[in-house]
């Protein structure tokens, strides 16, 4: 842990506070620990050993830890193993300490039954308000939200709003936005900063923006995750279908969001969806393993192809040297495709079918034209043979049009079929291409030799 997750310039730290531990210089480790940003301190938590961590508890109270605890990364330790070096009462008090939607990740991670030995540490106003969002599904916008916010009425001034934004800062998440609500509906939202240039007599409902962008509780993460880029949003407010105020969701946890969205499709692209680093080799070999014998059998039609073709490779042997050339080729222009392809459908960008289908069609076709012609000039150059040079240009340009269109397309039609698009993953369209590509390139060696030799 210490030379791989830690950051260079924080090792030395790490050191002198191990030692301070040890030797039990309780105001050096303070003085050092206390200086350092809420994330280091959790990375540094995370990597001590379980008895210096008992140490450290000794020497800090719960509500210092609980800002520890906000930043604690489950990658590298579980929390209810961080937990469990506690007392239920200390630890109850530190998820009680943290913003509420992280201690409900925290608590989310575990059985029921643990659940429960921590909630019923806390009161019961506390207890309530996070049983009630561990029943929002996972990666939703209420699995996202936090109940934290400064709410405000429109009747109020200006002045009014500061004191209250001042009286509970510390409580609230954030408060870059303030949220306007009456009998516990949304009405408007007021930022901060509008509230500091704006007089103190003037009331809110004459500053407060009425026009919300907001989400439902059910909404998938990902909405929200495109909501708050689109709009530039530091927090986003979650209401019912009444309009009810129920919470807002910060970008720090999006932010979260879109890396989980990002890993989940570079795996789906790579063909290995659900990848979890630290799942034993059988869980590994029982997740890859259908989706490798599917491509094995698509790959057994290229292996049929080629041996359709074996009369051809006798009468002229080097034209299985060109094979892995331009399957290969084309591959790499499928899954160029395909990439582009699936960020298009995650973004949301509209194209006409025709107008899509010309562009990648241009660009399909100037790709193997110009590859296909540089080929055709290696070939007759390194062979001295101009028609097995014509043959392998050819092919390749088919090739690699018949793959960028593949490529662009396939995914669109999983889409049109309500299936996910990312199961068009690169080794899929890969082994497409090689499959096609094969077929092009001996039906046009085979129109050669037939028709000009």
């Amino acid at each position: 842990m210490v030379n791989d997750e830690l950051r260079s310039e924080i090792i030395p730290i790490y050191k002198r506070i191990v030692r301070d531990l040890k030797h039990g210089a309780q105001d050096d480790f303070k003085l050092c620990f206390f200086d350092l940003h809420n994330y280091d301190q959790a990375q540094i938590y995370q990597a001590l050993p379980p008895q210096l961590r008992h140490q450290l508890i000794e020497w800090i109270d719960p509500m210092e830890l609980a800002d520890v605890f906000d930043l604690i990364e489950p990658e590298v330790v579980e929390e209810d193993q961080l937990l469990s070096e506690m007392t239920p009462r200390y630890a109850a008090d530190v998820l009680n300490e943290m913003y509420v939607d992280n201690a409900v990740d925290v608590l989310d991670e575990m059985p029921e039954a643990q659940q429960e030995h921590y909630l019923k540490q806390l009161s019961d106003t506390d207890a309530k308000e996070i049983r009630n969002l561990l029943g929002y599904a996972d990666q939703t916008a209420g699995s996202l939200m936090t109940p934290e916010y400064v709410g405000i009425s429109s009747q109020a001034s200006i002045g009014e709003a500061l004191s209250l934004v001042k009286q509970f800062a510390e409580e609230s998440e954030q408060i870059s936005y303030i949220y306007v609500v009456e009998q516990e509906k949304l009405i408007g939202v007021i930022s901060l900063r509008s509230m500091i240039v704006h007089p103190d007599h003037e009331k809110v409902q004459d500053v407060m923006t009425q026009s919300l962008v907001t989400v439902q509780p059910g909404d998938d993460q990902e909405i929200v995750a495109r909501l708050m880029a689109d709009y530039d949003l530091v927090a986003i407010p979650v209401v019912n279908e009444q309009n009810k105020m129920l919470g807002i969701i910060m970008i720090d946890d999006i932010l979260d969001v879109i890396e989980a969205e990002s890993a989940e499709d570079y795996e789906r692209f790579a063909g290995v969806h659900n990848l979890d680093l630290e799942e034993s080799p059988f869980q590994s070999i029982f997740k890859r393993l259908p989706w490798l014998i599917v491509l094995v059998f698509l790959g057994l039609g290229t292996a049929s192809i080629i041996n359709h073709y074996d009369q051809l490779v006798q009468q002229m042997s080097v034209l299985a040297v060109f094979i892995s050339l331009i399957t290969g080729t084309a591959g790499n222009a499928g899954t160029q495709a395909l990439a582009v392809s699936i960020r298009r459908i995650t973004l949301k960008e509209k194209k006409g079918t025709l107008i899509m289908f010309l562009t990648e069609l241009l660009i399909g076709l100037s790709i193997g034209l110009i590859t296909g012609g540089t080929i055709l000039l290696v070939v007759w150059i390194w062979k001295a043979n101009f028609l097995l040079g014509l043959a392998v240009g050819l092919a390749m340009a088919g090739a690699i049009t018949v793959a960028n269109l593949a490529g662009a397309f396939v995914p669109l039609l999983m889409e049109s079929l309500k299936i996910d698009p990312a199961v068009a993953s690169g080794p899929f369209i890969s082994t497409l291409s090689d499959l096609t590509s094969v077929i092009i390139y001996f039906n046009i060696a085979s129109w050669i030799l037939n028709v000009w030799v």
